[in-house]
């Protein structure tokens, strides 16, 4: 009687905490897509075009990896996308930037220099071409003690490089097109494997 009734209470308690930890990774799952669909949706709504994960010469040696270059009526953007939880404690000076969360705390290296690197890098491929830089962090993330510089959410680079004009934006895009060809190029013989020349410069 005894080993019935604790089977029976055994399976009472397992059914709802499985379908607890279900509603979890399900609930999980959706917040990640919706996260990806938000940025790729930023994207294409400032974007004319653009190229994700290129590799070019970096402004002193080496190379140096984008993750996201787009296309603007306001010039070439490159964006850095932070996805963290919590708290963010950083500024322009601080080596380290903290993340403090309800149930975790952890530190990154200060984004910021590395996306100076980025942006020196395309502009000595296009000179004459603005080059601008952000460090965009998605929902999730909070700064309380102030926003660093290059550092915005997707509401605030959609403010800042989304187009109202598009009759505008439409000459800007003709005037930037032969400097983004010259990245396009870039990026293809990267892909190709192809000999790293130094493009002509315009």
């Amino acid at each position: 009687m005894n080993e019935l009734f604790s089977a029976d209470a055994y399976g009472m308690y397992l059914l709802p905490g499985l379908l607890v930890a279900i509603l979890l990774v399900w609930l999980l799952v959706r917040r990640r897509r919706g996260r990806a669909r938000s940025l790729a949706h930023v994207l294409d709504t400032i974007a004319y075009d653009r190229i994700q994960n290129l590799v070019i010469p970096n402004a002193d040696e080496g190379e140096i990896l984008i993750d996201h270059l787009v296309l603007t009526a306001e010039g070439l953007l490159i964006i850095d996308v932070k996805e963290v939880q919590g708290t963010v404690f950083g500024s322009d000076k601080m080596q380290d930037w903290t993340v403090i969360a309800a149930d975790h705390r952890f530190t990154f290296a200060n984004p910021q220099p590395a996306l100076y690197d980025r942006i020196a890098a395309v502009r000595q491929i296009v000179r004459q071409v603005p080059v601008a830089g952000r460090i965009v962090f998605l929902d999730g993330a909070e700064f309380t003690k102030g926003v660093p510089g290059l550092v915005c959410n997707v509401d605030e680079l959609i403010a800042e490089f989304g187009d109202s004009d598009k009759a505008a934006a439409k000459v800007k895009i003709e005037a930037f097109q032969p400097h983004w060809e010259l990245i396009q190029a870039r990026a293809k013989a990267q892909r190709a494997g192809a000999p790293r020349r130094k493009p002509p410069q315009i």
